[in-house]
């Protein structure tokens, strides 16, 4: 486990492409692609591509995605956390969204369902 706080944005990703592997029941029925822009970070993009019950991580943009998230580091750590509901940041500026608003629900109820707390 990692501490989401004090990681750095790869290693919490890195983490989170181990916990999709271990655990697949949350997304099963998931056919699409997310794509998180982390907007104070250097080359900062990154995928969740879900597709025939399998789950894939992309240090970089290399599909077309069905729902674009924009935030910065300190609010996806927060949503990855759960400390920062979706609809609330998106109100509010904290997180931008392109595409499919109902996938990004969707997601944050899937990141729920992880152990992304430690």
């Amino acid at each position: 486990m990692i501490s989401i706080k004090n990681s750095t944005v790869k290693e919490i990703w890195q983490f989170i492409d181990e916990q999709l592997r271990l655990k697949k029941e949350p997304y099963k029925d998931v056919n699409a692609v997310y794509e998180f822009q982390i907007l104070d970070e250097e080359n900062g993009v990154y995928q969740m591509v879900f597709a025939d019950q399998q789950a894939t991580v992309h240090f970089s943009a290399e599909n077309e995605a069905d729902c674009i998230l924009k935030m910065k580091e300190k609010h996806f750590k927060l949503f990855l956390l759960g400390d920062l509901n979706s609809s609330k940041a998106f109100m509010t500026g904290k997180l931008k969204i392109k595409g499919k608003l109902s996938l990004a629900l969707k997601l944050e109820d899937m990141l729920k369902q992880y152990q992304l707390d430690h």
